[in-house]
């Protein structure tokens, strides 16, 4: 029996665990579906290449697996760029494939053709072209290797029209691939036992290796057993419950200030850190973990860098630190926590109409329970309902990650929703993120996917309107402004269900209704322009 270099391509993705291709059709990349008809691989088709990749990052985080899309040559390779891009900072396995042009006029100016691998050379783990049906279990097998091993991203694969529709004999898949466990060196974690044991003040930074490395209990048990503060930073977010006494939100900045050990897991030192310096105790000892060997010593020397399992580390050092606790210092920054979780409480009850972007994520933290998976798409928004939200479960919350791209609120929820039909998914986005991907409610309304956002609505890029006005003037904020424009009607247009809401004690009623619905729903809620200067919460862009 004869087969096609389309349905090999998803023998292979079928054999490796992939249940979903997310997607945007093409003529060049058709046989693909064929094939993952045969292999029972479920299809979802957007409205943009875009948020096909961004769903397929969505899908790897939410399932510790690779996230496949696949899009057609030329625009619809050059649309997905920024998908691809966003997994690749976030750290998420993601596979795109590519059509191209037939092999057989390559360079010969066929529709569409371009120099597709080498675009993505410089934000994929690799980028290559598959040239023979016979070829693509190897090379999908060595992609899926790639994607998992080490810190885990994207990969592109081209694959040529003329592969696709080739018919040979049938040749085998590989079987799936799961990367084993790094395992630390020993002496090494004996150097971070020494540090931590000598030290008066260490905290945690749990980063987004604790959600791959599956490392949430680990974490939970360690800060149990020793009271080392814990803060959590990208997708390491929920991986201690912001519930637990020892994990703090508010207090970060106090307590690099004044720690002498910071221990970094999975984290780079970046922005969010301000690299390292600004801010930091001079003196601080930094320990760092990792599964990418660029990232330790980056910005800042370490006291000790490991590349390993994160599980496996904090294993070790539960053990390692048997009898030692910092009580003193867990409630030093349990206080200071406090004091800033009671401007938090103010802010939260502002009855403001327009609503107030703190009271805004308050409604809707009343709402959030373990069955609420949420996305966050926006600026100000999004930074004002990190702090407000509570997560408990780890893989509870996704955002963009630190590309900071706007847009993934959408194609985010559809990927959760098709994964977890039986919770709920919701979407807090703002009123210019909407604009990129707001489109796709009309691919969740097409497969039946009820999904719910609330939009913050400002009337424009608060995040860059507010701190260009502070510094130069409300004259000089141009491209900044947006109008009030009705959302909820567009969603209602596209098939689903919208409320627009002014009275902030209104909100969570409404996003009930919008559940109860079992529609795609949004709710459209007017936010004070000012809302983030009037509580001084407002900060530059650049930083």
């Amino acid at each position: 029996m004869f087969t096609h270099g389309g349905e090999l391509i998803a023998r292979a993705l079928a054999a490796q665990g992939v249940t979903t291709l997310y997607t945007l059709c093409g003529g060049h990349i058709a046989p693909i579906y064929d094939g993952c008809i045969n292999n029972h691989i479920k299809v979802i088709d957007f409205r943009h290449e875009q948020a096909a990749a961004h769903a397929a990052d969505a899908h790897a985080r939410l399932t510790r697996n690779v996230g496949v899309a696949a899009v057609t040559d030329g625009p619809g390779v050059t649309d997905a760029v920024t998908g691809v891009a966003n997994a690749y900072q976030a750290r998420s396995p993601m596979i795109l494939l590519g059509g191209a042009a037939p092999i057989s006029t390559r360079g010969m100016g066929a529709l569409q053709e371009m120099p597709q691998t080498d675009l993505f050379k410089t934000f994929t783990k690799a980028s290559f072209s598959i040239e023979t049906p016979e070829e693509a279990p190897d090379r999908m097998a060595e992609a899926f290797r790639i994607a998992l091993s080490g810190r885990p991203g994207p990969v592109f694969i081209e694959v040529p029209f003329d592969m696709l529709f080739r018919v040979i004999d049938p040749v085998p898949v590989h079987a799936r691939y799961t990367p084993p466990p790094l395992p630390p060196e020993i002496g090494a974690v004996q150097r971070l036992f020494a540090v931590l044991r000598a030290a008066q003040k260490p905290v945690i930074i749990a980063g987004t290796q604790v959600y791959w490395d599956n490392a949430h209990d680990a974490l939970r048990e360690l800060t149990d057993a020793t009271a080392i503060p814990v803060y959590t930073n990208g997708a390491g977010r929920g991986t201690l419950s912001m519930r637990h006494p020892h994990c703090f939100k508010d207090s970060r900045s106090a307590a690099l200030k004044e720690a002498d050990v910071v221990l970094l897991i999975g984290t780079p030192l970046d922005f969010r850190l301000k690299y390292g310096r600004e801010g930091w105790n001079p003196n601080v000892k930094l320990l760092q973990i990792e599964n990418d060997p660029a990232e330790l010593n980056h910005n800042k020397s370490a006291e000790v860098a490991i590349c390993a399992d994160a599980r496996l580390v904090l294993e070790a050092l539960l053990e390692g630190l048997q009898g030692v606790r910092f009580d003193d210092w867990l409630q030093r920054l349990q206080q200071i926590e406090a004091d800033k979780s009671a401007k938090l409480d103010k802010w939260q009850a502002l009855d403001d109409v327009p609503v107030n972007h703190f009271r805004f994520g308050a409604e809707i933290n009343k709402l959030i329970d373990e069955n609420t998976l949420i996305v966050g798409d926006g600026g100000d928004i999004v930074s004002a309902c990190a702090k407000v939200i509570d997560l408990t479960l780890p893989g509870q919350w996704l955002d963009p990650g630190p590309l900071g791209c706007l847009g993934v609120g959408m194609p985010f929820a559809i990927a959760a929703k098709h994964l977890f039909p039986e919770k709920r998914v919701l979407v807090i986005s703002g009123d210019g993120s909407f604009g990129l991907n707001g489109f796709e409610y009309d691919t969740a309304v097409r497969f039946g996917l009820p999904i719910v956002s609330i939009v913050g609505n400002d009337a424009g890029w608060g995040q860059i309107r507010n701190p260009v006005s502070q510094m130069l003037g409300e004259d000089r904020a141009i491209a900044t402004s947006l109008a009030l424009t009705r959302y909820e009607k567009v969603v209602e247009a596209l098939g689903g269900y919208g409320e627009f809401v002014e009275d902030p004690a209104q909100i969570g009623a409404a996003l009930e209704r919008a559940f109860a619905s079992g529609k795609p729903a949004c709710i459209n809620v007017p936010l004070d322009p000012k809302g983030m200067t009037k509580t001084g919460a407002s900060t530059p862009y650049i930083v």
